[in-house]
């Protein structure tokens, strides 16, 4: 799995001018789920992401998470995040999953975060979708969890 999460003020996902899933201070995660990905790579990476210390205590360090800010939680399925760019000029999509397995692990992540108290709105898996986020700091990181 891989993820993209932005530190956000707020996020929108909007599918045929109809809004979708509205946070507001929190994350927008984007996430690509690959062959062979499993419920492990999910489980790994939605602590992961809820436990991360990215948003500022008093001093203006990255101290706190999702959890101690009580943040909110956009999760936008992204396959290209599967996409290899390391042949040509057309992206290969070889290695994402299955539409159907990937759906599967998608909502499974989403109800692992959901789990753990947070707000947590979503796009309409494989539809196209606008997504419109304020990134607050900027603040982008990628997450990767390799099958072992």
């Amino acid at each position: 799995m891989k993820i993209v999460l932005q530190r956000v003020k707020q996020a929108a996902v909007e599918v045929q001018h109809r809004t979708a899933g509205k946070i507001g201070q929190g994350a927008c995660l984007f996430v690509g789920v690959e062959k062979g990905d499993s419920e492990e790579e999910a489980n790994y990476l939605a602590n992961k992401i809820v436990e991360l210390r990215i948003f500022p205590d008093e001093e203006g360090k990255m101290n706190l998470s999702l959890l101690d800010v009580k943040g909110e939680v956009l999760a936008v399925s992204q396959f290209t995040l599967a996409g290899s760019l390391k042949k040509g000029r057309r992206p290969s999509f070889d290695n994402a999953e299955s539409p159907e397995k990937a759906e599967e692990l998608f909502l499974y992540f989403v109800s692992l975060i959901k789990q753990r108290g947070l707000k947590v709105e979503t796009g309409v898996f494989g539809a196209l979708m606008e997504v419109r986020l304020v990134n607050d700091g900027p603040v982008t990181f990628i997450l990767e969890k390799k099958k072992q």
